[in-house]
C-alpha cells in the first residue's frame, strides 16, 4: 500500500506527470489493458462538448435511475469533494472504494506516467468494473479524440454545444475544436448531437465512419410553449412526448441538453424501456450543483461553472429571463488561460457592481487585479477586487438591497468557493 488516505493519494497524483494535461490515448490504454482485460459488462454513454455535458449526464442519471436501472456516472470536475466524480446510482463513492482502486491503478501502471485525470479515470473504470451498473455515462474530460476517457468504446456517442474553449489543446475555431470532440465516435456507432448549430466537422465524420448521426433540429426536436414543452424523435421509428413539466434546473439552453439526453434514450430504448411516467420523475429529479443554482437568502445567490463566452451568454440570458425586482451584483474569479475579455462581455450589462476575487489555491487563476482591469476596460464602472471569497461576499452583501441577487460565477473554484461558505 502505498499511501492510506484518499488525500494522501490524490496529493501524490498531482506531482506524479510532469504535465498537468497530456492528451494522448497510448500510456493510459496501456494500463487500462492491464487493470481491465476483460471487456466491460455494462453500456457505455460517452459525453462530449463545450457547455452541457454535466446536465446531459444529470438528466440521463436521473431518468434511468427512476426507470430502476442500475446507473454509474464518471464527471469532472468536482466541487467539494473528489468522490463526486464517481457515482453510483446517484451517490458518491467512498473514500474506501477510491482508495482500493488507486492501489489497483498504480499496481498495474508499473513505471508508466499518469496525469491526475488519467489516474482517476482509471480508477472509475476499474471500480464500475467491479460492481457491474447496467449503464455507465462517461463525461470527456478535455476534447474527446485524445481524452482518456475515450479509450472505451461507447454504445451511443452524444455530443453538446461546440464553443471556444481550450485552445491551446483543442484549436482557435469551432471547427477544429468540434472535430477533437467527434474522436468519441465509433464507426457504426449512433452519435447524438444537441448543438443547434453543428460545426461541419461533426457531420463529416460520422460520414466517414458511417456512424448514424441524430442531430437537434433534424431527427429530433423540441418546443416551448408555456409553461410545458414537447420532445419528438421526427425518425423511424417516430416518438413524441408532449406537454412535459418545466425542468428544475432554469436557462433555455437546458432544453438542447434534456431534448438531446431524451434521443439517447431513444436509441437505447430496447435495452433500457422508460415510459412517460418514469422520464417525467427523473427530469424533475435530477439535480447539477453549481448550474444556476439559487441558494435562497437575502440576497439570494446564484452560483453557475460559466467560464467561456457561450456558458457566460447562457447566463446572461438566464439573468434576463428570470430576474429579480433589484440589481445583480457579479463576484467573479476566473482561470488566467481563459478568454476573459470574451467571457465577461456577454453579462456585462446585466450587472450593477463587480467583486472580481483572487483564487489563492489556484495557480491558474487570473489575479483579482487583472479581471478588475479588463472590466475596467470593457466598460464597467463599480469594480471592487477581493482577496478572497470571504471579503468578495462580505463587499456585496453590504451593497445588495432587498430584492437583489448576488451571482458567483467564472469557474468551478469560484462556485465551489462560494458553496463553501454557505454551508
Amino acid at each position: 500500500m502505498r499511501f492510506k488516505t484518499l488525500s494522501e493519494w490524490l496529493h501524490w497524483q498531482e506531482s506524479l506527470h510532469p504535465a498537468e494535461i497530456e492528451l494522448g490515448l497510448a500510456r493510459v490504454g496501456e494500463v487500462f489493458s492491464r487493470l481491465c482485460p476483460e471487456p466491460l459488462p455494462f453500456t457505455v454513454v460517452t459525453v462530449a462538448g463545450t457547455n452541457g455535458k454535466g446536465s446531459s449526464i444529470a438528466a440521463l442519471e436521473a431518468m434511468l435511475r427512476a426507470g430502476g436501472y442500475r446507473v454509474g456516472a464518471y464527471t469532472s470536475p468536482h466541487l467539494l469533494r473528489y468522490n463526486e466524480r464517481i457515482r453510483l446510482d446517484g451517490e458518491p463513492v467512498s473514500d474506501t472504494a477510491l482508495v482500493e482502486a488507486f492501489e489497483r491503478v498504480d499496481q498495474a501502471r508499473d513505471d508508466i506516467s499518469l496525469t491526475y485525470f488519467e489516474f482517476g479515470t482509471l480508477a472509475a473504470l476499474r471500480i464500475f468494473a467491479d460492481v457491474t451498473p447496467e449503464i455507465v455515462l462517461l463525461e470527456v474530460g478535455l476534447g474527446g479524440r485524445l481524452d482518456a476517457v475515450n479509450i472505451v468504446d461507447p454504445d451511443v456517442a452524444l455530443i453538446t454545444a461546440i464553443g471556444i474553449d481550450h485552445t491551446a489543446w483543442l484549436g482557435e475555431d469551432r471547427e477544429t475544436i468540434a472535430g477533437e470532440k467527434a474522436g468519441i465516435m465509433r464507426p457504426g456507432g449512433p452519435v447524438v448531437c444537441s448543438d443547434p448549430r453543428p460545426p461541419a466537422a461533426i457531420a463529416d465524420r460520422a460520414d466517414k465512419l458511417g456512424a448514424p448521426l441524430y442531430q437537434l433540429g433534424r431527427e429530433f426536436d423540441y418546443r416551448l410553449h408555456g409553461d410545458s414543452w414537447d420532445w419528438q424523435r421526427t425518425t423511424l421509428p417516430r416518438q413524441s412526448l408532449a406537454d412535459l413539466p418545466r425542468p428544475v434546473l432554469g436557462g433555455e439552453h437546458q432544453y438542447r441538453n434534456l431534448a438531446g439526453a431524451l434521443m439517447v434514450v431513444s436509441l437505447l430504448r430496447e435495452r433500457f424501456s422508460l415510459d412517460r411516467s418514469q422520464i417525467e420523475a427523473g427530469l424533475a429529479q435530477m439535480v447539477l450543483s453549481g448550474r444556476l443554482q439559487t441558494i435562497p437568502g437575502d440576497p439570494p445567490l446564484l452560483l453557475d461553472v460559466a467560464h467561456n463566452p457561450d456558458g457566460v451568454e447562457q447566463l446572461a440570458r438566464a439573468l434576463v429571463t428570470e430576474p429579480v425586482a433589484g440589481r445583480n451584483w457579479a463576484i467573479v474569479g476566473m482561470m488566467g488561460d481563459k478568454d476573459l475579455h470574451g467571457a465577461l462581455q456577454p453579462i456585462l450589462a446585466q450587472i450593477a457592481g463587480w467583486f472580481p476575487v483572487a483564487l489563492p489555491e489556484v495557480p491558474r487563476a487570473a489575479s483579482a487585479a487583472r479581471l478588475e482591469a479588463i472590466l475596467r476596460e470593457l466598460g464597467a464602472v463599480s469594480v471592487t477586487p477581493c482577496s478572497d471569497m470571504s471579503q468578495a461576499l462580505k463587499q456585496a452583501r453590504s451593497v445588495a438591497a432587498s430584492g437583489d441577487r448576488i451571482v458567483v460565477f467564472g469557474s468551478f473554484y469560484t462556485v465551489a468557493e462560494g458553496l463553501s461558505q454557505t454551508l
